[in-house]
């Protein structure tokens, strides 16, 4: 017995792939000898079309939806800059471990959940499949932090059962006070 989710939800979830991305010459020509910056565990960003603003790139796993608790706290809130307005957004999801395994989102070696920062949420879907909320990107929304939590609830045989995903978007628009 391990519990269940309350009000289940699909999450399609888009894993960034780190090692698709580090061997990925996106610049070229240039200085970057891979697409994934091991400094700051995130893709590096390339102006691609020469606008001064670098763009990010990404290389992600095929979408997999995955029943999911939906905890929202903030949908595109309003928040304005100098530079223009930048809607915050914040949803934390709840997913099962049981689910995680079932799908092979979890590492054998270590029991991590192969959600990860960097990961994009890219929808919500009820069961029966039909959409409830599409994520739109840019600005998207991205794992910041994957929790794992509900250790022990199952006593004859302890195991933790839920892990707590919170996704954050990025912002759009420069802080007042910072010039782009």
């Amino acid at each position: 017995m391990r519990g269940r989710l309350i009000f289940p939800f699909l999450a399609e979830l888009h894993r960034l792939d780190t090692k698709a991305l580090a061997l990925e010459d996106p610049d070229g020509a240039g200085p970057l000898a891979g697409g994934f910056d091991p400094d700051f565990k995130e893709p590096v960003l390339v102006d691609t079309n020469d606008d001064g603003i670098g763009e990010r790139i990404r290389k992600e796993h095929a979408p997999v939806r995955i029943p999911c608790q939906v905890e929202p706290d903030a949908f595109e809130a309003l928040q304005e800059y100098a530079s223009g307005n930048s809607p915050r957004s914040r949803i934390r999801l709840v997913f099962h471990f049981a689910d995680l395994e079932k799908l092979g989102l979890v590492d054998a070696g270590s029991g991590d959940a192969m959600v990860r920062v960097g990961d994009r949420l890219g929808a919500i879907f009820d069961l029966g499949g039909a959409l409830v909320q599409a994520v739109r990107t840019p600005p998207g929304l991205f794992v910041t932090e994957a929790k794992p939590m509900g250790f022990g609830l199952f006593m004859p045989r302890p195991r933790r059962n839920l892990l707590l995903v919170t996704f954050d978007d990025r912002e759009t628009a420069a802080p007042r006070g910072v010039s782009a």
